[in-house]
């Protein structure tokens, strides 16, 4: 006769321990799965890329007259306003040539005051000279016409031997002369008439003196603007950069001599093409900074690039010869910040980003 199988605790306790184990592990699966999932539908609503950076406006400061640095009134990284003066070239050579030019300007003035001076002169004796060389040949004519008819009579009369053959004489002379100045007038009458002529020449002079004073004034405005250039001040605020100038150094136009960063930052954010399908201006954008890791930045897109990188680059592709090998091209993206980073998060140009665009959201009022 068989005996009865008498159970321990740890027999009736083991199947209810393999339920447990079971139970946690199929919770661990679900909520393994559940966060899967979430993850998976929450990155289909963002796009994000490692290949960002921060960017700036860089503006290079270069003089545009040559000479030798008098002073440089600014430091490495010193913040500096619009109008705030960089450095000084020294201006003794320039402040020669506005004198030059400046006398060049008065005697060019002068010589338009004394041609104009002349062309009314000339003007005035124009309209008066003709009425008065008519009148004078008139006059003249009359003289020599009276003086003519003095000579017939005289000669009729020494024929009856009534006057002398001196008074003859001087009768026939008084003629010449009055035919002689007849002559002078009518000759003066010409001169007259070509007043005219002599008003166009005195025009053409005045003209040609016009001229010459607007020349000598751009001379003079030029000498200035160049003695201008050699104070270089801040086009725009911001950051002095790469100085590379010193008091008594020669410049040549042109030279770098330092770079003004701007003060208000962004990001360029180079993203795949298969990424900027959803990708509009105005959607959110939150950034992390390899600088800054514990600080949260915001901000939006602000715009898409019209070309990939590549097409910009110094030597493009050309896929339409050789071998055709497919190859996912960026997008540079342009991100900004909004609002904009505080003093104690300064942002500078180059500067590792990493951008996640909501691409789900509708893009906010620009």
């Amino acid at each position: 006769m068989n005996r009865p199988e008498i159970l321990t605790e740890r027999d009736i306790a083991a199947p209810d321990a393999g339920r447990r184990r079971l139970l946690v592990i199929g919770t661990v699966i679900a909520v393994a799965a559940v966060a899967a999932s979430a993850w998976v539908l929450h990155g289909r609503g963002y796009e994000s890329t490692e290949d960002a950076f921060v960017q700036a406006d860089i503006v290079p400061i270069g003089p545009k007259v040559a000479g030798t640095v008098k002073s440089v009134a600014v430091t490495e990284n010193q913040s500096v306003k619009a109008g705030d003066l960089l450095l000084e070239i020294d201006p003794a050579d320039h402040e020669v040539h506005v004198a030059q030019a400046r006398a060049n300007f008065e005697a060019a003035k002068a010589g338009l005051a004394s041609s104009r001076a002349d062309l009314a002169l000339t003007r005035d004796r124009s309209s008066a000279g003709v009425s008065q060389a008519e009148a004078a040949v008139r006059s003249a004519a009359a003289e020599a016409e009276r003086a003519t008819a003095d000579v017939k009579r005289y000669r009729e009369l020494f024929a009856r031997d009534e006057i002398s053959r001196q008074q003859l004489d001087a009768a026939e002379a008084a003629a010449r002369s009055s035919e002689a100045r007849a002559d002078e007038a009518r000759s003066r009458l010409r001169d007259a008439q070509t007043a005219p002529r002599q008003v166009t020449v005195k025009e053409t002079l005045a003209g040609a003196r016009s001229a010459e004073l607007a020349q000598a004034k751009a001379a003079l405005e030029q000498a200035e603007l160049s003695l201008s250039y050699t104070r270089i001040v801040a086009p725009r605020a911001g950051k002095v950069t790469r100085k590379n100038v010193q008091p008594g150094q020669q410049v040549a136009v042109g030279a770098a001599l330092l770079a003004l960063v701007g003060e208000d930052a962004w990001v360029v954010a180079n993203f795949k093409e298969t990424q900027i399908a959803r990708m509009k201006p105005g959607q959110p954008v939150h950034f992390r900074v390899d600088a800054y890791p514990g600080h949260d930045f915001t901000g939006r897109v602000d715009s898409v690039q019209s070309g990939t990188g590549s097409v910009f680059s110094l030597l493009p592709p050309e896929n339409a010869t050789g071998n055709f090998v497919k190859v996912v091209q960026r997008v540079p993206v342009k991100l900004v910040f909004d609002p904009k980073p505080d003093a104690e998060h300064p942002l500078v140009p180059g500067m590792s980003v990493v951008p996640k665009v909501d691409v789900t959201a509708e893009p906010a009022a620009r």
